[in-house]
């Protein structure tokens, strides 16, 4: 037992979820010698809330890259499942299950979408993905004239708040919509991906697709899962955007997609399929949400934030590419 836990944290050691998560410890320390308020409850709370439309997004990306595809028409998806959603709500009343099913509803029937034009007309996921993206925002804009929704439901209003405690004089927190959400969604995605024959077939593909087709493998119904878990993602994002903000903003989505790519690509997931963990998402979540805030609370100028997130996304890429080709040239040594 003592060997298999020394090997198994061997290979975490010699994995970039590792040097990940250095890198934040290292990160966090910095930050909070910097500025007292990093390490604060409450600036916890605050990120884990502003993030879960991010995070939401990044772990359906991660499904769809480790599948061997890719897809940023993700920000479209959401705003149409949300405007319809809340539409419907205001308009007919609705509670918690019904808005989430509406939503989810949506986001499958448009991620079966992309996976039909993909699969069957043989069109490269980032062609169909760009087009999508812009037929549906296109499409919302258009029939909606760029109105912005400010009355919501009360209940939707109020949200969800569970195990509220208090900390400090005048503060408390609690497990709201957004933290539930984003935990249910890391849980499941990890359940697929690591407890199911489901995830270890999507693994399969993206690593070979061919090879997995000839082993017996339905690639399309894979992909057509894939797609379809990207949607429901979008879908369950909406939502948790909508409320934070109070109100539903069909031209605010669509170009988050950056900081989407980002959290997954840190995260060690590769573009060329095959590779990812649910971890190392979590981590590239983290590290993004801890630059984008540092950045803020030094003072730093915002207009920096793309900058740094660009260099690091960079630098991570790099760092994986190396660190596979030593791998390769290592097997093939004698």
């Amino acid at each position: 037992m003592p060997e298999s836990r020394f090997a198994s944290f061997g290979r975490f050691r010699r994995s970039h979820e590792f040097w990940l998560l250095i890198v934040i410890l290292v990160l966090c320390a910095s930050l909070g010698a910097a500025n007292g308020q990093f390490l604060t409850m409450q600036n916890l709370f605050d990120l884990l809330t502003s993030y879960a439309f991010v995070g939401i997004l990044a772990l359906g990306l991660l499904v769809v890259l480790i599948a061997g595809g890719i897809d940023i028409s993700f920000t479209a998806t959401a705003s149409v499942a949300q405007y319809v959603t809340l539409t419907v709500a205001n308009a007919y009343g609705a509670n918690w299950v019904c808005v989430f099913a509406i939503a989810i509803g949506i986001g499958g029937a448009l991620g079966a979408l992309n996976a039909i034009f993909i699969q069957k007309f043989r069109i490269p996921s980032i062609i169909v993905s760009v087009a999508t993206l812009n037929i549906f925002y296109g499409l919302l804009i258009f029939f909606t004239g760029g109105k912005y929704i400010y009355s919501l439901p009360d209940w939707f209003a109020t949200g969800i708040f569970w195990f509220e405690f208090d900390w400090g004089k005048d503060t408390s927190y609690g497990v709201n919509l957004q933290i539930l959400a984003l935990g249910f969604s890391f849980l499941f995605t990890w359940l697929l991906l690591n407890r199911s024959n489901i995830g270890r077939q999507i693994y399969a593909m993206g690593g070979n697709t061919d090879a997995a087709q000839r082993l017996g493998f339905h690639v399309f119904g894979l992909n057509m899962l894939v797609y379809c878990y990207m949607g429901v993602m979008a879908g369950i994002a909406s939502l948790v955007q909508a409320q934070l903000a109070q109100s539903v903003a069909p031209t605010v989505l669509v170009g988050k997609e950056l900081d989407v790519v980002a959290a997954v690509v840190l995260g060690g997931a590769s573009l060329m399929g095959g590779a990812g963990t649910v971890f190392g998402t979590f981590l590239g979540l983290a590290l993004l949400a801890i630059l984008q805030n540092g950045i803020i609370l030094l003072g730093v100028s915002s207009y920096w934030s793309p900058f740094f997130v660009g260099l690091v996304i960079l630098i991570s890429v790099s760092a994986t590419a190396w660190s596979q080709r030593e791998r390769r040239t290592r097997s093939m040594r004698p």
